[in-house]
Parts: C-alpha cells; sequence; structure tokens
C-alpha cells in the first residue's frame, strides 16, 4: 500500500533523469542546426540555453504556473477554512504549511507546486470552495499536500516548464530548416550528409512529441499515487471520491486551462471524459471512473 512518503528518492531520479534527456534532446537539437548552417556556435547557445532554461525551471517553475493559473494569494481572513483546512492535514502529514493561492475561475479544481515542500503552493479554485462540503474539501487538498509529501510537485513544475521549452525549439528549429538551412546544406553535401539531415529533421518532429508522452505517463502514474496517499491521510477515501465525481460533473472546462500545465491539476482542466485504447496515451490524467472505484475499494 503506498503511503504519503513513498517513491520520493523515485521522484527525485525521475527529475534528474528529465533534466538530463531535456538536456540531450536541446544539444541534439542544437547539433543538427549547427551542422544545417555549419555554424560551430549554435550547439554552444543551445548548450548555454538548456543549462538556463533548466535552472529556471527548478527554481520558477512554480512562479510560472501560479502566473499561467492568475493565482493569488489567499487571504486567511477571508479564506479562514481553506486555510485551517490545509494547516491541519500539513500538520498531519508532517508537512510544513504550503502557501495558499485562489485562482478566480468557477470550474472545480486545484494543483500543488514547489521545488520542494519547504517552498511548496497549493492553488484551488473559487469554484471547487463553492462546490465542495468539508469532507470533499478535505480529500482534495490531501490529494494535493500527498503530491508535495511524495516530492511530485517539482518532478510535475518542471515537466511543465521543461517540455514547453522542448517544443518551442522544436519548432524554432524547423522552421529555420525550410527557411534555408536545409537548402544550404543540400548544396554542398555528400548523400551521406543529406541522410544526416532528414534524420535531424524527423527527430525535431518528433521530440516535442516524445516529451509530451512522457510528461502524461509520469502524469498519470502520480495522481493514482496522491490518491492513495490522500485517502491514507484522511482516513475517509469516501471525501476524495465523491470530491472527483462532482468535478467530472461539471461540463465547462476552465478558462484559464494551458497544455503545458494541464497535467499538475487533481483533473484535467479541459473536462475530463474517459477515453479508451491508444488514446489514453494522450490522456493529462488516469479514467476518473477508475479513480474513484480504485478509492471505493479502498474504503471495503
Amino acid at each position: 500500500m503506498a503511503t504519503l512518503y513513498t517513491h520520493r528518492s523515485e521522484n527525485i531520479n525521475k527529475t534528474w533523469l528529465l533534466v538530463a534527456v531535456f538536456l540531450a534532446v536541446v544539444v541534439g537539437l542544437g547539433y543538427f542546426l549547427s551542422y544545417t548552417y555549419q555554424s560551430p556556435g549554435i550547439l554552444i547557445v543551445a548548450i548555454i540555453f538548456a543549462v538556463v532554461m533548466n535552472i529556471a525551471g527548478y527554481w520558477y517553475s512554480d512562479k510560472i504556473a501560479l502566473s499561467m493559473a492568475r493565482a493569488f494569494p489567499a487571504d486567511p481572513a477571508i479564506y479562514s477554512v481553506l486555510t485551517h483546512t490545509v494547516e491541519n492535514l500539513a500538520i498531519t502529514a508532517g508537512l510544513p504549511k504550503p502557501a495558499i493561492y485562489i485562482i478566480p475561475d468557477n470550474a472545480p479544481n486545484a494543483f500543488a507546486t514547489g521545488r520542494n515542500a519547504e517552498h511548496a503552493s497549493i492553488a484551488v479554485t473559487q469554484g471547487l470552495l463553492d462546490m465542495m462540503t468539508q469532507t470533499e474539501l478535505e480529500g482534495v487538498l490531501a490529494h494535493e499536500i500527498s503530491h508535495i509529501g511524495n516530492r511530485d510537485i517539482l518532478l510535475q513544475s518542471m515537466v511543465a516548464i521543461l517540455v514547453g521549452f522542448v517544443s518551442i525549439i522544436a519548432n524554432i528549429f524547423t522552421r529555420s530548416f525550410w527557411w534555408g538551412g536545409m537548402n544550404r546544406r543540400n548544396n554542398n553535401d555528400s548523400e551521406g550528409g543529406n541522410i544526416l539531415a532528414i534524420v535531424g529533421i524527423v527527430f525535431i518532429i518528433l521530440s516535442p512529441i516524445i516529451a509530451t508522452l512522457i510528461q502524461l505517463a509520469i502524469s498519470r502514474k502520480r495522481e493514482y499515487l496522491a490518491d492513495a496517499s490522500g485517502a491514507l491521510l484522511t482516513r475517509y477515501p469516501e471525501g476524495l471520491a465523491t470530491a472527483l465525481e462532482k468535478i467530472e460533473g461539471y461540463n465547462a472546462p476552465m478558462q484559464t486551462a494551458n497544455n503545458a500545465t494541464a497535467h499538475m491539476y487533481i483533473s484535467n482542466p479541459f473536462g475530463s471524459r474517459a477515453i479508451s485504447g491508444i488514446s489514453q496515451l494522450f490522456m493529462t490524467h488516469p479514467s476518473t471512473e477508475k479513480r474513484i472505484a480504485i478509492l471505493r475499494d479502498m474504503a471495503i
């Protein structure tokens, strides 16, 4: 059975693996572009860019995610119930109290972010606060605090930043090929060089797709673990189960929904619907029905 502190070291290792993969992808993209333009300086710029983006992702990914959600700090006097609930759950989990933010959106949802437990934040929508009972709110907040305890927040925050930059870089590099880089290389190259350039184009096209699939797979796995850990924290799986039912039943997407941060929320901000087959590979979250069924099995 998963506990609140299960797989911390695994998540840390995955974070560093993600950083290494990101560096490799950016260096690879830089190499093929520098090869095409016959300019080694492009590769150097790509390496510097990758290092800077990793550092920025580590230190500022939470601020970026909160900004993209248009979240603002929760006033303890106005949101006293929310504040006390978060404080109590954090104490129970043996974690520092995270900063609390409000997302001005009617859709019920929430996410946690930050580089570690000492610099963590939980953001909830106004819609979630308006819709949930106290036990349901506790279930959602316990889920998010479990993300903090399981060290999911650094992993998920960095995934959001790095995948986004891989996509941007791939798009820029692809355009550079069509703007004359490929033709310039073809005028002087041998057949082997042309093959290498073609391989480079394929790599550039596939890199954001591969990065996104990795992002989604990690997101689905961590949601299951946070569900289980949150249920253990409250000792009441039904609270989170009914909360997920209400979130699932809300038809409209979030106004601040964004592809880069969708995987961070407790439920897909674009609307959660069960999808089967290969389409599941492109889901940010596992099936809500399956999550609810697992939670209710825990209560038996």
